[in-house]
């Protein structure tokens, strides 16, 4: 694309808007120099890695971008032998632990969060592992950019002995200060430095009674800063340990720089992938901020955005219009009145165009598509030069010409005002020359112009229609709304009258417009009506629909799930139901096979008492449903009342009635356990003189179901450990072994909860987190005692 084109329809100024969302200089940088590309492939590339930024950013909100630097100078010049800073050396440290950061996030996104992003997957597989010269760096140098005393012993050693000496000077110094004449010789009671060594201020008078070296002098000339010769050979000392502490960093420096040298073209490498994915991010921030979509993309020349924006106008003011065409109709000519919004809608599109080329969301709603150009070409604006001698005319030919000599079939042009700035006759059979032209040849073409002739020239040309911007006579203003297929007409008498120009006079003018000009503004105002009209009624329409589509869509996935949960109820009944025949069976035919082997048995008398047993053990194996139902119709002897005794049918357990909590339903103990069931499920029990001696331990019922698992994803801390109590009491009184507790992932928070609550119960002999076809680290299974 040309860099004129990018600047007419103001990319320059997107280009701007998604860089303030940079995080690093090096993705900064990156950003200044992107452009729209060309290749169908690369523009899906762009668009998907964008998508990608905008999943990340919607499950975790924000990605650690922090502490990257533009390390790529210090590397080149690591490359070429030269010594690199402490502080360049932290930079290149800092950003290679970023990068190691970003590796553990986008890993961390993978295995936690249900988002497909393999184009961040590969980015993160092709970042340089630097790990080895990042903890070298730290171990030497600290955050501030200082080599730190232990990077070798012998710079420790050495800056030991420094402070010391230091230590000394600025005693014996600060005993001049503290002096019974300090007031009288001294400027000031302070040791300060200059030159590297450490001086006192003394008035000039009193200069020979410290003797020593003048190092410097106020402004004034009043007083010398001094180094007495008490600390001369003090001073000298730390002048020598300090050449031997910087011969020590720099060894140390150059010793760190050959190893980023090693490594050099790693960290282009790795630089390269940063900047590339703070630029990923910045387009999908900008895309938030903007309420930007990720359009369709085709090759096929067709446009379709569905209430688009111009991106640089603010949300709340710009007025959305929908655009279509590219497929039956490759041009559009928009006639209308100046400040109608015009120029405003071509450069929506071409924007557009290029922003999803440069793989940046467009500025309109879901479902919009659009075509991939090799170029765009925009001749838009005055765009005069008086260096040049150039009229308005000649510079909007001179582009034409341009524009002329490249275009081809896969091009999109964008012309404003066409044929303006000379005879308006000889403009409007240029403007219709120019548009058979590059119509005529294939490309895709949005044109503006004020010219009437051109009113017409959409009825006349098969792929070409007419559009205009609406003008709201009542308010004298412009909506802004593009009119699709309805050429724009003058309003100068309706707006004059309005404005109180004499009707008399507004008569007059129409006779000198011609009866065929009054027949076309008649149509166009027609059309402009029933336009308006039509649009109301699709939108009523469309509405319609989708209300109606949605309550089909609920309906289909009710009836779906009616199905499958009547499925697996069908299912379990019968499984169930095999189960008690089978069980039967089984009993049924034990009971048979005792009897047979008493009645063989030489000179064996059946008892009465082993005919009762059998005749139990026969009717312990009849199906449970029917006992429940021979239960059932049992009736109470009296209305049942708190306090009394009564026997719960589904547990074959006595119970206490404590309260009653509705009509049907009443407050149990059972036990230890205090339980709501329906009153039809409860018989009364009358009170015995003596209790029995023994109390049945066993409370489920073949009837009774306790699943398998427990469900607390999304429960209180508190709800969930009460609910966790309940059911393993429940699932005891089952008899279960083991059972799964599922508390998802998240924070953990619930999971540590449940699991020091496991910890602690005497019923759970172990527990376990699931494994990877038990639910991972979102389950955790229990074995009870």
């Amino acid at each position: 694309m040309e860099n004129r084109v990018l600047k007419t329809l103001e990319f320059d100024k997107i280009r701007e808007l998604a860089a303030n969302h940079c995080t690093s200089t090096a993705g900064r940088s990156h950003m200044d120099n992107l452009e729209p590309v060309s290749e169908y492939d690369d523009v899906v590339r762009l668009l998907e890695e964008t998508d990608e930024g905008l999943s990340i950013l919607r499950v975790r909100g924000n990605v650690p971008m922090g502490g990257i630097s533009d390390i790529r100078p210090h590397a080149k010049r690591a490359q070429m032998g030269g010594m690199l800073s402490a502080y360049e050396l932290m930079e290149t440290a800092n950003t290679i632990r970023a990068s190691r950061i970003l590796r553990q996030f986008i890993e961390a996104i993978v295995a936690d969060e249900d988002v497909e992003i393999p184009h961040f997957i590969a980015k993160k597989e092709a970042i340089p592992v630097l790990t080895g010269l990042e903890h070298d760096i730290n171990d030497a140098i600290d955050d501030n950019g200082h080599v730190i005393d232990s990077a070798t012993g012998t710079l420790r050693t050495i800056r030991q002995g420094l402070r010391i000496q230091e230590g000394r000077v600025r005693d014996k110094l600060e005993s001049y200060t503290r002096g019974r004449n300090a007031s009288k010789m001294l400027s000031d009671s302070i040791v300060t430095i200059r030159n590297d060594r450490y001086v006192i201020p003394v008035k000039a008078e009193y200069r020979s009674h410290f003797g020593g070296v003048i190092h410097d002098m106020s402004s004034s000339g009043q007083t010398l800063f001094i180094e007495p010769d008490a600390v001369v050979q003090a001073n000298n000392e730390i002048r020598r340990l300090k050449l031997q502490e910087k011969e020590e960093i720099d060894k140390i420096l150059l010793e760190l720089s050959a190893k980023v040298q090693e490594v050099a073209h790693d960290i282009f490498t790795l630089v390269a992938i940063l900047a590339e994915i703070d630029v990923i991010l910045a387009k999908a921030k900008f895309g938030v901020a903007n309420k930007c979509t990720k359009p369709e993309v085709n090759n096929d020349g067709y446009i379709r955005l569905a209430k688009a924006r111009h991106p640089l106008l603010p949300i709340d003011e710009a007025v959305a219009n929908t655009i279509e065409f590219g497929k039956d109709i490759t041009t559009i000519v928009i006639t209308g009145p100046n400040t109608g919004g015009k120029t405003v809608t071509l450069k929506t599109v071409g924007l557009c165009t290029l922003m999803a080329q440069a793989g940046l969301p467009i500025p309109a709603l879901d479902g919009s598509e659009i075509a991939v150009f090799d170029s765009v070409y925009a001749d838009i604006g005055d765009e005069q030069s008086i260096e040049q001698s150039l009229s308005t005319f000649s510079s909007h030919m001179v582009n034409i010409v341009d524009i002329i000599k490249k275009y081809d079939d896969r091009s999109l042009i964008i012309f404003d005002e066409l044929g303006s700035g000379t005879d308006p006759q000889e403009g409007a059979a240029l403007a219709i020359s120019i548009l058979d032209e590059v119509h005529g040849h294939g490309a895709r073409v949005m044109a503006t112009t004020h010219y009437p002739e051109l009113k017409a020239y959409g009825y006349n040309r098969p792929g070409v229609t007419n559009a205009s911007v609406e003008f709201d006579i009542d308010t004298l203003s412009p909506t802004y709304r593009l009119l699709i297929g309805v050429p724009g007409r003058s309003n100068a008498f309706e707006i004059s009258k309005r404005l109180g120009l004499q009707e008399r006079i507004i008569d007059r003018a129409k006779t000198f417009t011609g009866t065929d000009r009054g027949e076309v503004d008649s149509m166009i105002a027609s059309l402009e009506t029933s336009r308006v009209q039509s649009e109301k009624d699709a939108e009523e329409t469309h509405d319609i629909l989708l209300e109606t589509e949605r309550l089909k869509r609920e309906l289909e996935e009710r009836l779906n799930d009616f199905d499958e949960m009547k499925s697996r109820m069908e299912a379990k009944a019968k499984e169930r139901a095999k189960k008690i025949i089978d069980d039967a069976k089984r009993e049924s035919e034990a009971v048979i096979s005792d009897l047979r082997q008493m009645r063989v048995n030489v000179g064996a008398d059946i008892k009465e008492h082993e005919l009762i047993e059998a005749r139990k053990r026969l009717e312990g194996a009849t199906p449970a449903e029917e006992q429940k139902k021979a239960v059932k119709a049992k009736a109470a002897p009296r209305p049942l009342q708190t306090g009394d005794e009564v026997k719960v049918l589904s547990y074959g357990q006595k119970g206490t009635l404590i309260e009653k909590v509705s009509n049907t339903e009443w407050i149990v103990q059972i036990g230890i356990l205090k339980m709501k069931l329906d009153q039809s499920g409860l018989e009364y029990v009358k009170p015995e003189k003596e209790k029995k001696s023994y109390v049945s331990t066993s409370v489920q019922g073949r009837d009774s179901y306790v699943k398998l698992e427990l469900d607390l994803r999304g429960e209180r801390y508190e709800d969930a450990i009460i609910r966790t109590e309940k059911y393993l009491d429940d699932a005891i009184l089952s008899n279960y072994h083991q059972v799964s507790i599922i508390h998802g992932k998240g924070t953990g928070a619930l999971r540590q909860g449940i699991q020091k609550y496991l910890k602690s119960h005497s019923r759970v002999k172990n527990y376990r987190f699931g494994e990877s076809g038990e639910g991972g680290h979102g389950v955790t299974v229990v074995e009870l005692k």
